[in-house]
C-alpha cells in the first residue's frame, strides 16, 4: 500500500517538474531538500516523505501544500480498500 501511495505522489513531483522544465537536481536546489532525499523517493527507496519536505517541495514550484496534493490520482486513493485488501 505505501508503496501505491508515495508513487502517486512521485509521479505528480515528476509531472511538475516536466511541465516547467525542471530536473529533480533543479527542485532539490530550489526547494533546499537533499538532492539524495529526492532520488531516493523518486527510485522508491522512500515511501513516507515528511510534510516538511512535501512543503519545500510545494513552495518550489509555487504551489501551497493543498495544491501541490490536490489532484485527481491522490483524491481518488482510498486507504481503506487498501487496508482491506491486506487483512485478507
Amino acid at each position: 500500500m505505501k508503496e501505491e501511495y508515495a508513487q502517486i505522489i512521485v509521479n505528480r513531483i515528476l509531472s511538475l517538474c516536466k511541465k516547467r522544465g525542471m530536473s529533480i537536481y533543479q527542485l532539490s536546489v530550489m526547494s533546499g531538500v537533499r538532492y539524495s532525499t529526492l532520488d531516493n523517493l523518486i527510485r522508491g527507496k522512500t515511501f513516507n516523505p515528511k510534510m516538511k519536505t512535501l512543503h519545500k517541495i510545494a513552495t518550489a514550484f509555487g504551489l501551497t501544500l493543498a495544491e501541490l496534493l490536490d489532484f485527481p490520482e491522490l483524491n481518488g486513493y482510498s486507504f481503506d480498500d487498501k487496508e482491506e485488501d491486506e487483512e485478507q
